[in-house]
């Protein structure tokens, strides 16, 4: 498998002409109490007028709405920096947002400002209607890793506990949705599918940022780890 923490590397043709060939599920899935849907990030930061905004990142919110009634088990994530965090390019002299670092665990993309502790900017989306979600992770509080993954810090090691709360809760599948597609959403994904998940991305509750091929490689990542490419309309809700 490509390694998901080097996210500039070039795409091979190869690789995502068999993902896009898989072909669709055909039978509508009914989510059951081993099913989980994770609603990644969404947060204003990444909605339209935030200050790391997803290209039609609000457009997620209402298909998110409509299958997580489907699910008796929702977990959301909310990035939750702290002021000053590595992650920032605004802490590192003379360079500017979507450049890249080395850092201790690796390369290290720098974003502008976001999604800082207790601001409004790391608040869920007021438009979210998930009553029933049972739990909230936040991800990516300390000041020397990033976290994209619901799952693992960047450093790959440090756990958030998810995995052990979703064993504890036997469940089998998780679904991923939200913000964004080549970023927390895959890497949330992948870890899924190494802690043992079946996995599946509901790609039209997703929306990536592409910065550099990083939304084509990210697809062909979680392809080759066996995570599933599916729509909303896959997922059968009741009316």
């Amino acid at each position: 498998m490509l390694d998901r923490r080097q996210i500039l590397a070039t795409l091979g043709t190869t690789a995502l002409a068999a993902f896009t060939s898989n072909p669709v599920l055909a039978a509508s899935i009914k989510p059951d109490e081993a099913s989980a849907l994770l609603v990644i990030d969404v947060q204003n930061c990444f909605l339209p007028g935030g200050s790391l905004a997803v290209k039609e990142g609000e457009q997620v919110v209402p298909v998110i709405n409509r299958i997580a009634k489907a699910f008796a088990n929702v977990v959301m994530t909310q990035d939750w920096h702290t002021p000053g965090h590595v992650s920032f390019a605004s802490v590192h002299s003379g360079k500017k947002p979507f450049e890249t670092i080395d850092l201790p665990y690796g390369k290290q993309v720098l974003w502008p400002d976001h999604c800082v502790q207790g601001t409004d900017g790391a608040a869920l989306s007021k438009d979210l209607s998930i009553p029933h979600a049972e739990l909230v992770i936040r991800k990516g509080f300390h000041k020397d890793v990033d976290s994209y993954s619901a799952f693992l810090e960047a450093d790959g090691k440090t756990s958030t506990g998810l995995a052990g709360y979703l064993r504890g809760r036997k469940i089998k599948r998780v679904f991923v949705a939200g913000l964004a597609t080549d970023f927390c959403v895959a890497w949330t994904a992948l870890d899924a599918r190494k802690a043992g998940f079946e996995v599946y991305v509901v790609e039209d509750a997703c929306r990536g940022i592409d910065t550099q091929g990083s939304l084509a490689k990210a697809w062909a990542d979680m392809a080759k780890a066996g995570v599933k490419r599916i729509q909303s309309s896959d997922i059968a809700v009741s009316a």
